[in-house]
């Protein structure tokens, strides 16, 4: 039987990791301290965590010399691995999201800021499932890695989110659960909002609603 010209192409969400899906701040807040510790070098941990999203070495840059960047960022991850993971939580709604997804029969790609070892063992350390994982990205290259997965609607909480999201053609949801509220989100060019993942599967059904 010919393919149907008229059928809409497999269903695919990206969602981003941090202040998306898990609430990483304590977790990361700790790595932070025990890095600090460790080096005798002083972080505003809090400081830290209040502005997650660009990548790793965009931080660490404010805290140490930047010809000691690659090992620290490489200390940070190793011992990312022995205090993040306990402490980080799945967000309100985050299981039921992408289930969600799946119901629809569709699949899930987490594209993420973060070091992809590491974003793997937290998927699963809450318990969430992923059919792919692409990290150590950020705004546009996240855009990339939406296209390459076939992503139409992208997640996240980041002023950078929407970037990638638009760079990749992709249906910006903002969720207001990271740094940014509605209206900063909203005016980054969201094509919605979202106050957390609880209102996700509701959005999405009416978006495959209108969109069939």
């Amino acid at each position: 039987m010919p393919a149907n010209p008229d059928a809409l192409p497999p269903l695919t969400v990206g969602f981003d990791l941090d202040m998306t899906l898990l609430d990483t701040r304590p977790g990361i807040k700790a790595t932070y301290l025990a890095l600090s510790a460790e080096t005798g070098t002083f972080i505003d941990a809090d400081l830290a965590v209040s502005r997650l999203g660009p990548p790793l070495l965009d931080e660490l840059r404010n805290w140490f010399p930047a010809e000691h960047l690659p090992e620290i960022a490489d200390r940070y991850r190793t011992l990312y691995r022995e205090y993040a993971f306990e402490p980080t939580v799945a967000l309100p709604g985050a299981h039921a999201a992408v289930e969600a997804v799946r119901a629809h029969g569709g699949r899930v790609a987490v594209i993420t800021g973060k070091y992809e070892p590491n974003a793997r063992l937290h998927l699963d350390h809450a318990g969430l499932r992923a059919d792919a994982l692409v990290g150590d990205l950020w705004a546009e290259t996240k855009g990339a890695a939406l296209r390459e997965h076939g992503a139409s609607v992208y997640v996240g909480d980041h002023l950078g989110d929407i970037r990638g999201a638009r760079h990749a053609e992709a249906v910006a949801v903002g969720v207001a659960t990271g740094p940014y509220p509605a209206e900063e989100l909203l005016a980054a060019g969201a094509d919605v909002v979202l106050a957390d993942l609880t209102e996700f599967p509701a959005w999405l059904a009416g978006h495959l609603a209108a969109a069939s």
